[in-house]
């Protein structure tokens, strides 16, 4: 019982490192003039639209949603590879 609880109380320490790291990584994606950076917790960070993007509000609109798109799939799988870490750490089977 008691390594049950330890493993718990080990879990939780690892799973607030993981959303601190997470917080404190920034993923840029680009596509055509945009360029979106967003933080390991997906919160936009910065957003920059070139001039020349501004010409096409079309374009500009499907650049702006092809960006976030790429940077939460990357933020996804870095915290997927953060999490597999931690369960591989822990020797579950299954899940490693």
């Amino acid at each position: 019982m008691f390594d049950k609880a330890k493993n718990l109380y080990k879990l939780q320490k690892q799973a607030r490192e993981i959303k601190e790291k997470l917080k404190n990584t920034h993923i840029e994606a680009e596509n055509e003039g945009v360029s979106v950076i967003i933080n390991g917790e997906q919160e936009v960070i910065e957003v920059h639209i070139s001039d020349e993007s501004l010409q096409d509000k079309k374009k500009l609109e499907s650049n702006l949603v092809n960006c976030m798109n790429k940077a939460v799939k990357k933020s996804q799988q870095i915290g997927a590879d953060l999490m597999k870490d931690i369960m591989g750490d822990m020797n579950m089977p299954g899940l490693n």
